[in-house]
């Protein structure tokens, strides 16, 4: 097998790398956190000493970063993986970002000779650890096709959704989504707690029915057990929705409840929420109605 670069060792990214070495791949792994680098090379990965090492060592290199700026800055900038990768390598954006910078990214790769599939992914932690994301991908078919099987051993459904940064667009999609159903949920249950009913019993008698989800059924319990350990940060679905709102602005679509649950987020990240899981949306819901979503003592 070919070795695989992959820069970006955080929540998501450092479970990923781990299923591509359970896999049996070669993994050339660089990250700006010594500690996270360490840990990701005790368990097998090989050290990159920058950006721009992972693309000369690797032909398929894996990025998994916060937001645009920084896979511009990773792959584009100074000593970033483009100035090492070789005339058709690929680097494979996993990153959830504009489809703006995305299709910047994919320009500046096609001049060089390098393929590019921006392919975004959904699922959290949880799923990041169990190689069952959902993984949106925008390309080439056939720089999709040689890609697949790596995406496979990360993800288990990896759709092919139309030209580079169709797989960002698809990913805005998806946060609008989970963020309003998250909202939602907060809003029905924070109902339901106030009139005295136990929001654990009314989410299992829900789930089954129209108003059942995999929001549902992961967030609710985090959020009626009080666990905001993140999975996915507020800071980084906020982030998602602003992206959402600038597309839709460049795009002449009004997003209404969109922008009303990004003004929440917002409100959360100034109240130090910014770190928690987003399930804790709902407690802004919450914290105007002076209501807290439990089992009763």
């Amino acid at each position: 097998m070919a070795a695989i670069g992959f820069v970006g060792l955080g929540i998501m990214g450092r479970p990923m790398l781990r299923n591509l070495l359970k896999a049996g791949h070669t993994v050339v792994a660089y990250g700006r956190t010594s500690a996270k680098l360490d840990s990701v090379v005790a368990e097998g990965a090989q050290r990159a000493s920058s950006n721009a090492d992972v693309g000369a060592r690797a032909s398929i290199v894996i990025t998994m970063l916060p937001d645009g700026p920084e896979v511009e800055e990773v792959v584009l900038g100074a000593n970033g993986i483009l100035s090492g990768a070789k005339p058709g390598s690929l680097i494979i954006d996993m990153s959830s970002i504009s489809p703006l910078v995305s299709q910047k990214i994919a320009a500046a790769c096609e001049a060089k000779g390098v393929d590019f599939l921006d392919a975004p992914v959904s699922g959290g932690e949880p799923k990041a650890v169990d190689g069952t994301l959902a993984i949106m991908v925008g390309g080439k078919p056939e720089v999709f096709a040689k890609a697949e099987p790596i995406l496979k051993c990360l993800g288990s459904s990896v759709t092919l959704t139309g030209p580079a940064s169709a797989g960002n667009t698809t990913k805005l999609a998806n946060q609008i989504m989970v963020a309003c159903n998250i909202a939602a949920m907060g809003e029905a249950l924070t109902l339901a707690t106030r009139c005295g009913l136990n929001p654990e019993v009314v989410v299992n008698a829900v789930k089954s029915g129209l108003a059942g989800s995999a929001v549902l059924n992961a967030k609710g319990p985090m959020l009626i057990a009080r666990n905001f350990k993140p999975g996915f940060k507020i800071s980084l679905h906020q982030k998602d929705l602003r992206n959402a709102l600038q597309t839709a602005e460049a795009n002449h679509v009004f997003l209404p409840l969109t922008a009303q649950v990004q003004q929440m987020l917002s409100s959360l990240i100034a109240d130090g929420e910014g770190d928690f899981d987003h399930s804790a949306i709902a407690t802004f819901v919450e914290s105007a109605s002076h209501v807290e979503v439990k089992v009763p003592s």
